[in-house]
């Protein structure tokens, strides 16, 4: 006879625990693989090139977006011209997803479906939106024409912008604060502000897809005394007036004791003809605002 051998036998109890918890290991790691693909898949925008992605990201964007960013996401009011190749910030698929769906804290642009404009976006219209944005994205900004130095002493200097307009904390505060227009503005609305400025604030901004955040309409008031003034409408109601003189004199007068009021979308800013601005020192200024706008 043999004699018996210590032979230590699968315990029938233990064995499907330990293919459980294996089974389960290898789940839990394919699951983090796989969720780790997912992530790195999102870097990039998974309906690139779809023509009709673009086309939906379209008209999301007009729902969404074109209030600030203007039709066409050549720019508006509030929001930067998205058709520039560079973006203020980040401009790789995973960044634009980001700035749309999580916002930018301190600046006017809100998390997805945080406002009344529009509706909150699926993170497939999200990755629409930015297939939208790439048809018209342009290949590369274009180098400014201009020189940026010169433009900024006519600015400051026989030009005269810097008395009603602000750049970097400087300047006068009756027109718009111009510190980001290079960034949110087209080259050519810039130039027809400067050549025509009351031709977009006579079309009206209270309509859909406005492009101004303030009218800046020019208001004149004559007080029952007999002075005069004559500046931009800052606040209105029914009862009362709030205005800012060419001084920049902050005025609020009682309507029923004016003895006129006077409302206009007449630009206060002068036109700048050739005679005014040649064409050469426009495109100086222009160059200027542009080198502020990408600072």
């Amino acid at each position: 006879m043999h004699s018996a051998k210590n032979v230590r036998l699968p315990d029938p109890l233990k064995q499907p625990q330990a293919g459980a918890a294996a089974f389960f290991i290898c789940t839990l790691l394919l699951t983090i693989g796989v969720l780790t693909a997912s992530l790195k898949a999102q870097d990039k925008n998974p309906l690139a090139g779809d023509p009709k992605a673009a086309k939906l990201g379209e008209f999301e964007f007009r729902a969404n977006c074109a209030f600030c960013h203007g039709l066409g996401a050549r720019g508006g009011g509030r929001g930067p011209d998205l058709t520039r190749a560079k973006k203020r910030h980040g401009g790789s698929d995973a960044d634009l997803f980001r700035t749309i769906n999580e916002g930018v804290p301190g600046t006017a642009m809100p998390p997805n479906g945080a406002t009344q404009q529009g509706v909150g976006m699926t993170e497939e219209e999200i990755w629409q939106v930015i297939s939208y944005i790439r048809s018209v994205e342009k290949k590369a900004d274009a180098a400014a024409i201009g020189n940026a130095a010169h433009g900024k002493e006519l600015f400051n200097g026989t030009a005269g912008c810097n008395t009603c307009h602000m750049i970097q904390g400087k300047g006068g505060r009756i027109g718009p604060d111009l510190s980001a227009t290079g960034s949110t503005r087209s080259t050519d609305y810039i130039v027809e502000s400067l050549r025509s400025p009351s031709r977009r604030l006579a079309q009206g901004i209270s309509e859909p897809m406005k492009e101004f955040s303030q009218e800046y309409e020019t208001v004149k008031v004559e007080t029952a005394d007999g002075q005069k003034f004559m500046g931009a409408l800052l606040n209105e109601d029914h009862f009362t007036v709030q205005m800012m003189d060419t001084r920049e004199q902050i005025h609020l007068f009682e309507k029923d004791k004016l003895r006129s009021f006077e409302k206009s979308r007449e630009s206060l800013m002068p036109a700048y003809d050739q005679k005014t601005l040649s064409d050469k020192d426009l495109q100086d200024v222009v160059a200027y605002l542009l080198a502020v706008g990408a600072q």
